[in-house]
C-alpha cells in the first residue's frame, strides 16, 4: 500500500466546477465594461410628395357670333349662365322643330287652298292667307337649335339658340374636346395622389415591420436587459 503522504491531494468539487454566471458578471472586467443595450431607435423613412403635375397650358377663347355662348379652357358661360367645364359631362345640340307652328301652318294652308279652290273665298283673301299660313309654315319648320348641358350627377340643363345648326355643333365639338380635356387632367393629377397615398402606406407597413423585427430580436437576447 502507498502512504497516503505521498498520494496527491484530492480535488473538491468546487474547484472543478465552472464559474457562474454571477461570478462571471462581478468579474473586474465585466463590471468595467457593462452590456450594450440595444439599439431600439426606429428608423422612419420620409415619403416626398410626388411633383404636381404641370398645369395645362392655356387655349384661346370662343365666342359664338352672337354673343350667347363663350368658352374659355376652365368654363362656358350660356346666356348669362356660367358652368364649370370640370362638372360637365358633354354638351350636344340638336335641331327642333316647332312642332305647334309646323302643325298651324300646314293646317292653315291647307284649309285655306281647299277653301279657295270651292269658291268659299276671293281670290284676294284666299292669297293672303296662304301666304301667312306659308309663313307659319318655314318658321315652323325651321325651328331652333337646343343645347343641352349634361352636368356629372344633376339633371341637364336646356337652352335655346336660334341661328344655323352647323356653325352651333363645330363650336360644340371644339367645348367637348375642352371637357374631356380638364377630366383628363383631374384623372392624371387623382392618379398621382393615389400612388403617392399607396407609397406611403406600404413605407409605414415596412417601417412597422422592421421596428417589430427589432424588438423581436431584443426580446430574443437574454442579456440584453440584465
Amino acid at each position: 500500500m502507498h502512504d497516503l503522504e505521498t498520494q496527491p491531494p484530492a480535488v473538491s468539487n468546487a474547484d472543478l466546477e465552472p464559474p457562474s454566471g454571477a461570478a462571471l458578471l462581478t468579474a473586474p472586467d465585466a463590471a468595467a465594461t457593462p452590456a450594450p443595450m440595444p439599439d431600439r431607435t426606429f428608423h422612419l423613412s420620409v415619403v416626398q410628395e410626388p411633383p404636381a403635375l404641370p398645369p395645362l397650358p392655356p387655349l384661346p377663347p370662343l365666342r359664338s357670333n352672337d354673343g350667347r355662348v363663350e368658352v374659355t379652357d376652365k368654363t362656358i358661360r350660356v346666356l348669362d349662365q356660367e358652368f364649370l367645364l370640370l362638372e360637365l359631362e358633354r354638351a350636344e345640340i340638336t335641331p327642333v322643330k316647332w312642332i305647334l307652328w309646323y302643325l298651324l301652318g300646314g293646317l292653315g294652308l291647307a284649309f285655306v287652298m281647299i277653301a279657295f279652290l270651292q269658291n268659299w273665298l276671293r281670290t284676294g283673301p284666299a292669297m293672303l292667307g296662304m301666304a301667312l299660313t306659308a309663313l307659319l309654315l318655314a318658321y315652323g319648320h325651321r325651328g331652333t337649335n337646343r343645347l343641352r348641358l349634361h352636368r356629372l350627377g344633376r339633371e341637364v340643363v336646356n337652352f335655346a339658340l336660334p341661328g344655323e345648326t352647323p356653325p352651333w355643333q363645330r363650336l360644340m365639338a371644339e367645348v367637348n374636346q375642352r371637357i374631356f380635356r380638364v377630366h383628363d387632367h383631374a384623372a392624371r393629377e387623382a392618379a398621382a395622389l393615389l400612388a403617392a397615398a399607396d407609397e406611403a402606406r406600404r413605407q409605414a407597413a415596412l417601417a412597422a415591420q422592421a421596428a417589430a423585427e427589432k424588438a423581436e430580436q431584443a426580446n430574443n437576447n437574454p442579456l440584453a436587459f440584465n
